[in-house]
C-alpha cells in the first residue's frame, strides 16, 4: 500500500482548455476555522456534504458533488481560500497540471505579492498570499 493519499485517486487529463481562466490553479475549496468540529461537521451534514477525508479529530474535508470544503480546528485562524493544483474538484488526479513554483512565477511577473513562497525544486510545496479585502489564499499541491 502506498503511503501516497492521492495515489487511488483516478487520473485524467488536464480540461483547463475548454474552460475559462489564464492561470491552472486546480481544484477550489473554502477552508474554514471551526470553534467546534463535530458540530460544523453535523451541520454541513444536513446540506448533503459527506466526509471525504481527514483525521476527524482536528479536521475533516467535505463534499457534496463537486462542492468541496475543509473544517479546521484550532489549526489556523479565519477562512482559507485554497486551490490545489494538479486535482478536480471530482476528486481526480490531472495528467498533466501547472506546478505550483510555475504559478509563483506567473504571480512574481504580475507583481502579486506572496505571503509565503515555495521552495524550487518538485512536488508538494505551497504559497500563499492576501487578497485586497484581506481574504487569505493557500495555493497547496499535495504532490
Amino acid at each position: 500500500m502506498s503511503d501516497d493519499p492521492m495515489a487511488g485517486l483516478p487520473e485524467v487529463e488536464s480540461t483547463y482548455d475548454r474552460r475559462p481562466g489564464s492561470l491552472e490553479l486546480g481544484a477550489f475549496s473554502i477552508s474554514l476555522s471551526v470553534a467546534d468540529l463535530a458540530a460544523s461537521e453535523a451541520f454541513y451534514g444536513q446540506l448533503g456534504f459527506e466526509r471525504t477525508g481527514g483525521d476527524g479529530e482536528s479536521w475533516v474535508i467535505l463534499a457534496n458533488g463537486e462542492s468541496l470544503i475543509g473544517l479546521f480546528e484550532g489549526l489556523f485562524e479565519g477562512n482559507v481560500l485554497t486551490f490545489n493544483p494538479g486535482l478536480t474538484n471530482r476528486m481526480e488526479r490531472l495528467g498533466s497540471f501547472t506546478d505550483v513554483r510555475e504559478v509563483q512565477r506567473q504571480l512574481d511577473s504580475e507583481g502579486v505579492e506572496l505571503m509565503e513562497r515555495a521552495e524550487e525544486g518538485s512536488g508538494p510545496a505551497h504559497i500563499t498570499l492576501v487578497d485586497p479585502d484581506g481574504n487569505a489564499i493557500l495555493i497547496d499541491q499535495h504532490f
